[in-house]
């Protein structure tokens, strides 16, 4: 074997189809479908870039203050990276180090859980969710490493309740718990109210779903000031200067922009609810969402042979090969014109 031997090998996560072709109906990694603030594309215009021959601000000023002061937090409770991927990379590396006891999170939820945790050999047990999709909360009032939870969960839309949180942290004093809120401007009353009382508790945000900037990767989070700073000085040993300075400026004029922000989150819901009626009248079922996405299923098809349809329709949405979820199809919000387009497609399918 040589070498090889002592290669670090991993099951990688495998992201969601980015086709190339032009015309396409994409609704398979719950981007926004409007475009970022228009101070974002101001910002990119008028950027000066001999700033670029320079490092950019280690510690990500002025994103950081500009996050701090819409949430009315302290900038010492605030920490930014390269999207929610990186912040919850650093937060794993960081926080789950118990010897023995295995990092709890849900059997079905976002699939890069499970891929952080071999990376960096931190045993993990997944709890299995309930006939709704819901998540039990006795399950997490066990001894255990750490804990990590969407809220909403991903891929299947559904909101636990803040208090569900509180009991859960209130029974882990001894250990973080994560609360990956990606999707929480879509629906749902956010943790972040409740990092002053648990030192414990990290809350996860991100600008690639309701800030419509998947593809500048900006993510967030909040915790109490010595977790911050722990989570800080994991970044500063293994890379610095993690956010890029056109990138900084582009976030600071997203959060700045927060009836534009509002604006289009209100539109995103709106489609959805909308779009939750017109699957129901098809005949489709599903966990009522309060993200950005609906998983949905139908009794009467084979969503892999629909998948494959849809897809030959220039239609992209999400479809996994995994135990209970093999036969749902998560799929994106997007404009009310190209849901009004997949919606046709389905009637006919179900004609057919």
């Amino acid at each position: 074997m040589g070498w090889e031997a002592n290669v670090r090998t991993v099951t990688p996560y495998v992201a969601g189809e980015q086709p190339k072709e032009q015309g396409v109906i994409k609704l398979n990694t719950n981007e926004s479908p409007y475009p970022p603030a228009p101070g974002v594309a101001r910002a990119l215009r008028e950027y000066d870039a001999d700033i670029l021959r320079k490092y950019p601000d280690a510690e990500t000023e002025p994103l950081l203050s500009e996050l701090a002061a819409y949430y009315g937090v302290e900038k010492e409770q605030v920490f930014v990276g390269v999207g929610s991927d990186d912040v919850l990379a650093m937060a794993f590396l960081t926080f789950f180090n118990h010897p023995t006891l295995p990092v709890l999170f849900p059997d079905i939820t976002y699939s890069f859980y499970d891929v952080w945790a071999e990376l960096f050999r931190i045993p993990y047990e997944v709890q299995m969710l309930d006939g709704q999709f819901r998540i039990k909360e006795e399950d997490y009032h066990k001894p255990n490493g750490g804990v990590i939870i969407p809220n909403p969960n991903a891929p299947t839309g559904e909101l636990a309740p803040m208090q569900m949180f509180e009991n859960i942290l209130r029974a882990n004093p001894d250990v973080v718990c994560i609360v990956d809120e990606a999707y929480i401007d879509f629906g749902g009353e956010s943790c972040l109210k409740l990092i002053d009382r648990y030192e414990n508790l990290l809350v996860v945000r991100t600008f690639s779903k309701s800030r419509a900037l998947a593809g500048m990767r900006i993510g967030y989070a909040f915790g109490s000031k010595k977790l911050i700073r722990c989570l800080q000085d994991v970044k500063y040993s293994f890379n610095s200067y993690t956010m890029n300075s056109i990138t900084l400026a582009a976030g600071v004029e997203a959060v700045r922009d927060d009836a534009y922000f509002k604006e289009i989150t209100k539109k995103v819901i709106t489609t959805r609810e909308r779009s939750k009626r017109e699957l129901a009248a098809l005949g489709f079922s599903f966990p009522d969402s309060k993200s950005n996405f609906i998983f949905a299923t139908h009794e009467k098809y084979d969503a892999k042979e629909l998948f494959e349809a849809l897809r030959a329709h220039n239609i992209y949405v999400r479809h996994w090969d995994k135990p209970r979820i093999g036969n749902y199809l998560r799929i994106s919000i997007g404009t009310d014109e190209e849901m009004d387009t997949l919606f046709a497609f389905l009637k006919e399918y179900c004609r057919a």
